[in-house]
This record gives C-alpha cells, structure tokens and sequence, in this order.
C-alpha cells in the first residue's frame, strides 16, 4: 500500500510533479481578449508608428537651414 504524504509535508520537487500531473491543459487559450480602443492613451504605445527614419529629422534641419 502506498502512503500518502500531505501536499504541506512534501519537498518542492514532489509538489511540482504532483501539480504537473493534475495540471490540465488546454487547446485554446481561455482568456477573453477584446480590441482595444484607439482613442484611449496608451503610454507603451508609439506615437509615429510610421516615421522609422532617423536621418529624416536632419534632412528637414538641412533643407530650411543649410540654405542660409
């Protein structure tokens, strides 16, 4: 006959195993997940996605300036 050990008296080791074979898993991610809104500021996001060039700062200083 096997003894059984309260979940509290185990090692670290014996609590893993025992919670990965009770562990269920899924095939689908349960989390609900919505869109979120644009017009809520968001501070991680960027401001202008689309100006990736750096050099275009400097060119535009350039363009007005170097003229003088």
């Amino acid at each position: 006959m096997k003894r059984v050990i309260p979940r509290e008296k185990m090692g670290k080791k014996a609590r893993k195993a025992l919670d990965l074979k009770r562990r269920a898993t899924w095939s689908f991610s349960p989390i609900t997940r919505k869109i979120e809104s644009k017009k809520i500021y968001n501070r991680k996001r960027r401001p202008h996605a689309g100006y990736d060039d750096p050099g275009m700062g400097l060119a535009l200083y350039l363009a007005f300036f170097g003229a003088v």
